[in-house]
């Protein structure tokens, strides 16, 4: 009996160190980040093209809970030595995003120090097992700008492109100079906001969380992951279309305000319903595909 309760005072011993000790590094970890965190925070707040930053930690909180039962039945095989040294690249990169002020650097960081603490404590088991939590972050992180730009401006371009081509097509007189597109009695600028970098961001962060949790072939998440751009660069086109088209008929005041914003957010559901719909086509034209070889064989 004696010999039970020194083994439980034993075992209860180790569970407080263990705990205490990686209370002591996240809090610590926490403190090196907190910076990093707090500015990565007030961009989500500032920037609609990342507003929904704030969603993606709690779906990968979520992801970890769904495969609680999974990590509970896989062993902890630490790797201390890789684990360190990728920590140490993580820090080098912190330290030299700091300085440089490449605020991207600093937040690529953050996401691989998590990578490197799971490998040091739990080993590549549980790496390969949350690579999506973890990386699911990555889309969270805004972009540096020279990047956004390169992707922006041939968006606003091709968006110019097809709207005018659409507002011909309704008999409105259309002229396209770059960016411009010069109506009857009016100019319509296609500004960065229009050129559908926006649904862009959102809708691959969204298409990626719907491909994990409802799709488990992996052709179909990448049929799914490229349907994104011709999706949203389609819809925009559309949008800027409907904005001339309402501009030329009813009046710049018209096109502008409550009606721009609102048109903004159908057509993002516009985007959702097509990239919905052609999903569901490939899916049944796969089917159909399987079931012709299945009768033919």
């Amino acid at each position: 009996m004696v010999r039970v309760v020194e083994e439980g005072g034993q075992a209860n011993s180790g569970f407080a160190v263990r705990y205490w000790r990686h209370s002591a590094i996240g809090l610590l970890w926490l403190a090196i980040y907190f910076d990093v965190i707090r500015r990565l925070v007030d961009d989500w707040r500032v920037d609609e093209n990342y507003s929904h930053g704030f969603l993606v930690p709690l779906v990968s909180a979520y992801a970890i809970w769904l495969m609680r039962d999974r990590l509970r039945a896989e062993p902890l095989r630490p790797n201390a030595l890789a684990g360190f040294l990728l920590l140490m690249l993580a820090m080098l990169m912190l330290f030299s995003g700091t300085i440089a002020a490449e605020l991207y650097l600093t937040r690529l960081s953050l996401v691989l120090s998590l990578v490197s603490l799971t490998l040091y404590f739990a080993g590549w088991p549980w790496v390969r097992l949350l690579i999506f939590p973890i990386g699911l972050l990555l889309l969270a992180l805004p972009v540096p700008a020279i990047i956004f730009n390169r992707v922006a401006l041939p968006l606003q371009l091709i968006a110019s492109d097809y709207a005018t081509r659409m507002i011909r097509l309704f008999g409105v007189p259309a002229l396209r100079e770059g960016n411009v597109i010069e109506l009857a009695q009016m100019k319509l600028q296609v500004v960065e906001a229009c050129s559908g970098i926006r649904s862009l961001v959102s809708m691959t962060t969204l298409s990626v969380i719907f491909a994990y949790f409802f799709e488990s072939r992996w052709r179909r998440r990448l049929i799914l992951f490229l349907l994104v751009v011709p999706v949203a660069v389609f819809a925009n086109a559309v949008r800027v279309a409907g904005t001339g088209i309402l501009a030329h008929y009813r009046g710049v005041q018209a096109a502008e305000g409550f009606l721009h914003a609102f048109a903004g957010g159908m057509v993002f559901l516009l985007e959702m319903a097509l990239l919905a719909g052609v999903y569901a086509l490939t899916g049944l034209v796969h089917r159909s595909i399987r079931a012709i070889r299945g009768k033919s064989g």
